[in-house]
């Protein structure tokens, strides 16, 4: 039989179909029927009632006029009083082009082989449509109603036409269906419904955009033209429902299953409305290139001032140097073992000389490595005595060669280009293959989009999710211009011999700030590919580079006052390749698997007490060989009664103390609060555990700073208050959760909402365009936070 086309919404509980109408050819006129025919006329809206058998078959007959421009329907109705589905009702319904039979009880199949049986059915003719060329046709149905029953099967039939076939758009459409009465025309069943078009299962509610005037999809809507298919399941659990067991075979618990519906079809955007998103959502990025400029053009024109004015560098910078140190002043003399005296032949002072008269060679210069140094039993012994000193300052921490440093910088840079790509190609591939067999099948239920604000381009289902990502990959490669900008500026100052380059201010090494732009614009492009057919399978696309992101700004944050101590560029990815192992291992037996959140919470707090431990003693607590058995736990002991009971319950270093305590409490309330409730989401449950721990050590670090007396300048000032506010707002539309794969995708559509910016945008995509901003800023503060200590002695800032 042929197949009529049809957009099928599954309602209440299954599909949409879509394919649009073919044009038919013009019909003739039908001869007069003969009299002998045993098909006898009948009328439409009259019922009729009769009993067939083995023996006895009944033929209907119905015509009508259909005029051009008008699409007349006729819907058949059968019921049958007979349960016996040995011998069934079987009813064919013959159409100049086309037959469609079914049987009555109709029998539905459930889960667990469950089956639910239907004693009235009805269904949906395809209409023939007549045209101006041919001028109105007449159209003959036969209705045939038989059955093998030896002793009878009573029946009744009705024949009526559909008054309100053609749905008008932005006008509501009330009717009611149930899984043996659909409402379309073939290809209507539970178990057909699926054969083509497009579709989607649904609860509550749902939407398709349809692409008519796409080039790539005009071809199926010749006429602009389709049918929309409503279908109704026999179950819930197929949209997500529960599932209630009956324990009787009788399942007509279950056959008053119907369900209200309304439908609307309303115009889609116009191309307009894409142009001026695109165009919008472009200028608002680039204003920022626009912005920086000015920004780096007024810091040119004050440079170029006091160069003319002779007043930049002009002195050595001791009337910039009052800044007090009340750490340092209220320590009560021979409280200073160990420490480096502050003069010129100061160890630190010595290293910081020679690295001046080093600068001029390359920083790629591969005859300097690492070993050469920190091999040396002095300088292991150099290291042991200065890092557990009482009060550290920023010369103790920077005694390494600065080239040597910056090389191993530089690997955070040239490893996450490297894992960028051999991540993002397989992404891209795999994604691409997604929305092609979404397109190629029709299966709207593969991809959780939010539907109704789902704008199509081409081939891609969700453009506007797509398009939002632009902010993440424009401001992540202005934020590289920023810091190329920097380093360029550093490199001259290094060439020229500029003392405050050498001996004043943080050390600057660029190499992690690189590898968080090139961060930040790989989370834009994996989160595109992400958008691009969310699901249950790819989550994981952009999660990996938050998770980066976070880890790396710890890192940097880290790094400022302890640069010759921090984390290698190998321990730190392989930790995050940890990270990202254990979130997939928790969305797969995270949601009801107990064992698994007892191990991670013990794995949780375990880890948080070995980097407290790392960074209370500045990376001097190890384990050597000697530590075998209960070993470990003497010396763990002999520590804890040195530093705490033999100093009158005093922490030796009371600062790193504090912080490390409050971070041992967040995070052990997070493996608590996991164990007890055990999160769904634990993608999202891994990410808020990076961010609060972010943004604890930042508050810390600030709270210090000012503490040390020590200023922040308008720049980063602003950048703090923009950064806390753009997360506020990010956060509000991050947690509006429009779309979950969670759930079954009727589930997740219940969430759906419409769109909220331009008409285009919906607020996952205002999401996007705060977090990156926010992102954007966050990385400014850590780029300018100690901006102010340009002209500070390194002996002078303290460690913290």
């Amino acid at each position: 039989m042929r197949s009529c086309p049809r957009l099928a919404l599954l309602c209440a509980l299954l599909p949409w179909l879509l394919r649009a109408a073919a044009p038919r050819r013009p019909a003739q006129a039908l001869p007069r029927r003969d009299p002998r025919d045993p098909a006898r006329g009948a009328d439409f809206d009259r019922v009729y009632s009769g009993v067939v058998s083995l023996s006895t078959e009944n033929i209907y007959s119905f015509n009508y006029t259909s005029q051009p421009g008008q699409v007349n329907a006729v819907r058949v109705y059968v019921n049958s009083s007979s349960e016996n589905l040995d011998y069934p009702v079987l009813v064919v319904v013959r159409q100049q082009k086309g037959v469609l039979s079914w049987q009555v009880p109709l029998l539905f199949q459930g889960l667990y082989q469950r089956t639910y049986n239907y004693q009235e059915v009805s269904r949906t003719l395809c209409p023939s449509e007549a045209t101006n060329e041919t001028g109105p046709l007449e159209q003959l149905v036969f209705v045939d109603v038989a059955s093998m029953a030896p002793l009878g099967a009573q029946y009744k039939l009705l024949v009526t036409k559909i008054k309100h076939f053609q749905l008008q758009t932005n006008v509501a459409f009330h009717f009611t269906a149930s899984p043996s009465q659909p409402q379309c025309p073939v290809y209507d069943l539970d178990h057909n419904v699926e054969f083509n078009g497009v579709y989607q299962s649904m609860t509550k509610k749902a939407a398709i955009t349809l692409q008519l005037l796409c080039l790539s999809q005009k071809k199926d809507f010749p006429g602009e033209q389709f049918f929309v298919v409503f279908v109704i399941k026999p179950e819930d659990y197929a949209c997500g429902g529960s599932f209630f067991i009956q324990e009787k075979e009788n399942q007509t618990w279950n056959l008053q299953r119907t369900k209200n519906l309304k439908v609307t079809i309303v115009p889609s955007i116009k191309g307009s409305v894409y142009v001026k998103s695109i165009l919008l959502s472009s200028l608002i990025f680039f204003s920022f290139y626009l912005g920086c400029l000015l920004i780096a053009f007024v810091h040119y024109i004050r440079f170029q001032r006091k160069s003319i004015d002779g007043s930049f560098g002009s002195s050595d910078g001791s009337e910039n140097m009052v800044a007090s140190h009340p750490i340092a002043a209220g320590t009560p003399e021979g409280s200073n073992y160990g420490a480096i005296e502050e003069s010129s032949s100061s160890p630190g002072r010595q290293m910081s000389s020679s690295d001046g008269g080093q600068t001029c060679q390359s920083d790629t210069d591969s005859s300097v490595e690492e070993s050469d140094f920190d091999t040396m039993p002095d300088i292991e012994s150099d290291k042991n005595v200065i890092r557990t000193k009482m009060f550290l300052y920023l010369s103790d921490l920077s005694r390494k060669d600065r080239r040597i440093v910056s090389k191993k910088y530089k690997i955070y840079f040239w490893n996450i280009i490297t894992i960028a790509v051999f991540y993002a190609l397989p992404v891209i591939q795999l994604v691409i293959t997604y929305q092609t067999v979404a397109n190629v099948t029709g299966n709207q239920d593969i991809c959780y989009y939010n539907f109704l604000c789902a704008h199509p381009l081409g081939v891609l289902s969700a453009f506007n999710n797509i398009l939002s990502n632009l902010g993440h990959v424009l401001l992540g490669f202005l934020f590289l211009l920023i810091v190329l900008r920097r380093d360029i500026l550093h490199r001259r100052a290094l060439e020229a011999k500029d003392i405050f380059a050498m001996e004043y201010g943080i050390p600057k090494h660029f190499g992690v700030f690189y590898a968080m732009g090139i961060a930040l614009m790989m989370e834009g492009v994996l989160s595109a590919c992400y958008h691009v057919c969310p699901n249950y399978s790819n989550f994981q696309f952009d999660t990996s580079f938050m998770y980066m992101i976070a880890g790396l700004c710890m890192l940097k944050l880290y790094q400022t006052r302890h640069p010759d101590i921090n984390a290698s560029a190998y321990a730190a990815y392989a930790s995050f390749a940890a990270v990202i192992t254990l979130t997939v291992l928790g969305v797969v037996f995270g949601k009801n698997d107990l064992w698994f959140w007892v191990i991670f919470s013990a794995i949780h707090i375990l880890v948080s007490l070995a980097l407290s431990t790392q960074i209370y003693y500045m990376g001097r607590f190890k384990i050597d060989g000697s530590d075998t058995d209960l070993g470990i736990f003497r010396r763990a002991a002999m520590v804890f009664y040195t530093d705490f009971v033999h100093q009158c319950s005093r922490p030796l270093y009371m600062d790193r103390m504090v912080l490390l305590i409050v971070g041992n409490l967040v995070n052990w309330s997070f493996a608590l609060f996991g164990l007890v409730y055990r999160p769904r989401d634990f993608a999202s449950y891994m990410l808020g555990i990076f961010i609060c721990n972010l943004l604890l050590y930042l508050a810390f670090y600030i709270i210090m700073k000012l503490r040390s007396s020590e200023k922040l300048l308008p720049i980063p000032l602003f950048c703090i208050v923009a950064t806390a506010l753009l997360w506020a707002a990010s956060l509000y539309f991050f947690f509006q959760n429009l779309s979950s794969w969670e759930g079954t995708p009727a589930e997740s559509r219940e969430k759906n909402r419409e769109c909220i910016l331009l008409d285009f945008f919906d607020d996952h995509d205002v999401w996007h365009f705060l977090s990156a901003t926010a992102l954007f800023f966050s990385f400014l503060v850590l780029l300018t936070l100690d901006d102010d200590l340009d002209v500070v002695r390194r002996d002078q800032i303290p460690v913290f």
